[in-house]
């Protein structure tokens, strides 16, 4: 136990004070329930009669809605304070449509609730700046992998619905997994609301937009692309963000659907890879991150798309009904997660104005949003070709990735006053 004390992120953990505690103690209350679900999500659509080409258009429109929710994002968060918008929008965006997909029939309950879980694009800017803005820059690795840790929570939980699912079957288990997302999620946002309060960035912007309308303050966003047209640093964390925003979108979409469809692994059998990762997501991110996270993000990142590419290669490969192979490709992508994605939160922070977080990251969430919408009807429509060839694109967006870290490497060298914003944060 005193070993276990003495570890980085344990020690950050017992240290975290403020508004980073508040945001990390609480999420696992989120994390349980959308990890218990969210395998199923694709099946549980199947069951109740939707098309591939259907679920392939329900991410491509609510990536379309979220286009205009990420673009408000911005001034929402100034205008009404990173804490207050984070409660606000949380429950619209998660509770809201939690409760929805809990008692869906047909396509439109899954297109209504699409369009207002868009609205978690306001909190995803919100909430980062109130958990990044008043936190130490030398933290932020930690703080990001006790968040990715805290979601991987679910694996001690996993197991339990595909034992629901073998006893009940599985439209009620998701159901009543949705149902319960609906309740925990809830008491999640009146904690963090609770536990944390306004950062001092966040009170400068409010009093400064007081007296504006959200149409004067978008009026404002000229400005804030032309300090991002002229960031290299910043264009290129934004390449990696569409990246990774489109692997995720074609994968979330797809993945149980080629496994189910595919590979032939029954339903209930689909929560052995959840329990898999998050196991072993846990274990890597106590023994592996630790030696990484003061590195420069090219050779980690690198190694991590390496593993994605990997991982998709053995995907689109493997025989039918093979379990283990099936793990072996789940878990090259588990071991990818950490070095591409906590590396790439810090850089979205430290290549990103301080005093403009919140309109900045309003606009690379927009711009990420309009060029990944397209990809979950594109998928679909490869689907309904052949199962694997989602994945297939999925391997030529991270080349792409694995390019653009090369490059991030080169240019941030190159532009050694954006790394000094990380002081500023």
């Amino acid at each position: 136990m005193k070993n276990l004390t003495r570890h980085p992120f344990i020690q950050t953990l017992l240290s975290l004070k403020g508004n980073a505690r508040g945001c990390v103690f609480t999420e696992p209350l989120w994390g349980i329930p959308f990890n218990l679900y969210a395998p199923y999500v694709s099946v549980y659509m199947l069951t109740l009669g939707l098309t591939d080409v259907q679920i392939g258009l329900l991410a491509s429109v609510g990536l379309g809605f979220q286009v205009f929710t990420a673009l408000i994002s911005g001034a929402i968060t100034d205008k009404l304070g990173r804490r207050r918008a984070t409660f606000i929008f949380d429950v619209l965006s998660w509770s809201v449509p939690t409760l929805i997909w809990a008692i869906a029939q047909n396509f439109w309950y899954f297109l209504i609730a699409a369009v207002v879980n868009s609205l978690w694009r306001v909190t995803m800017n919100s909430w980062s700046c109130l958990l990044v803005e008043d936190t130490d820059p030398d933290l932020l690795v930690d703080v990001y992998s006790l968040i990715y840790i805290s979601g991987q929570v679910v694996a001690f939980f996993a197991p339990l619905a595909g034992l629901l699912i073998s006893t009940f079957s599985l439209v009620p288990t998701v159901r009543g997994l949705f149902f319960f997302a609906c309740i925990m999620m809830t008491i999640k946002f009146w904690a963090t609301n609770a536990l944390t309060s306004e950062t001092r960035q966040g009170l400068v912007r409010i009093e400064e937009t007081r007296r504006q309308n959200l149409l004067e303050m978008l009026s404002e966003y000229r400005g804030v692309l032309g300090k991002i047209l002229r960031a290299p640093a910043t264009l290129v964390t934004l390449g990696l963000m569409l990246v990774i925003s489109i692997f995720t979108t074609v994968n979330g979409a797809f993945w149980a659907i080629l496994a189910t469809e595919h590979i032939h692994i029954p339903q209930q059998h689909l929560a052995i890879y959840p329990f898999a990762r998050s196991s072993v997501m846990l274990l890597f991110f106590f023994l592996a991150m630790p030696r990484v996270r003061n590195l420069h993000f090219r050779n980690p990142m690198l190694v991590g798309y390496a593993l994605f590419i990997a991982g998709q290669l053995l995907l689109i490969n493997i025989p039918e009904k093979n379990y283990a192979l099936l793990l072996v490709s789940v878990l090259l992508e588990t071991c990818a997660v950490p070095l591409t994605g906590t590396l790439m939160d810090k850089m979205v922070v430290i290549t990103v104005d301080p005093a403009e977080r919140a309109r900045i990251l309003a606009i690379l969430y927009v711009i990420v949003i309009i060029f990944t919408s397209p990809f979950g009807w594109i998928a679909g429509q490869l689907s309904t070709q052949d199962r694997t060839f989602p994945f297939i694109l999925n391997l030529v967006v991270l080349g792409v990735g694995a390019f653009l870290v090369f490059l991030a490497a080169r240019v941030t060298k190159e532009n050694e006053p954006d790394e000094s914003l990380a002081a500023e944060a």
